[in-house]
């Protein structure tokens, strides 16, 4: 889905400024508002597909040391634009273009336990001229995902997501969480983004942790 962060409802922010916020409610604070386009959560508005993707690298998602089991587990890919500012629509009130992203989902298929496959196709969107101002560029930010114990309404949204720039050079991306969190927080709809390492929780919690780890352990095909 196309967005521009200039109106009113509709945003999806970027990753690199959500992530430091951790109190959130996931893509709906800790940002501007607005998206440009009033598009259904199935529609992209404006922004298209490339119709032959090639740079695809995998993504694998392991989970260790889990409470319980995982119902929903779903991967997604983030994109920019990157020269929103000699492409986007202006904004009357700044005179400026707002910032256009795109997340886009991940297909994982469970190939164990506790281990999850997808691709992800770096130039997924297509660059072009969306609104007469010139073509609009593309890239690839990063690779997330999304875990819920069974997808009722209220239970907590375990998140990760790893850098486009570590993803594509083969690095991980470790998250930890609380097991106190599952399946459900003291906070509806809670948004858990986790610890880099375990002592970033209290001693008296570092016993009763799970992890979901990131990575593309192959380079990309062409």
């Amino acid at each position: 889905m196309l967005e521009s962060h200039a109106s009113a409802e509709r945003l999806r922010p970027r990753w690199q400024a959500l992530l430091p916020c951790l109190a959130i409610v996931a893509l709906a604070a800790c940002h501007p508002h607005g998206a440009e386009q009033d598009a259904g959560q199935n529609e992209r508005g404006l922004a298209k597909l490339n119709p032959t993707p090639r740079q695809a690298h995998e993504l694998v998602l392991k989970i260790v040391d889990a409470p319980g089991p995982f119902a929903v587990v779903e991967g997604s890919a983030q994109y920019d634009v990157i020269n929103e500012q000699e492409c986007g629509r202006i904004v009357p009130a700044t005179g400026r273009a707002g910032r256009i992203t795109s997340k886009e989902e991940v297909k994982l298929q469970q190939v164990s336990d506790n281990e999850y496959r997808g691709t992800v196709y770096l130039e997924l969107m297509q660059d072009e001229d969306y609104y007469g101002r010139g073509v609009c560029q593309w890239k690839f930010s990063g690779a997330g995902a999304m875990l819920k114990a069974t997808g009722a309404d209220g239970e907590t949204r375990f998140l990760s997501f790893i850098q486009a720039d570590r993803f594509v050079k083969g690095d991980t991306e470790t998250q930890h969480y609380a097991d106190m969190g599952y399946p459900r927080d003291a906070m509806d709809n809670y948004a858990d983004y986790g610890e880099d390492a375990p002592e970033g929780f209290k001693p008296e919690l570092r016993g009763s942790l799970f992890s979901v780890t990131l990575v593309s352990p192959q380079p990309p095909s062409h």
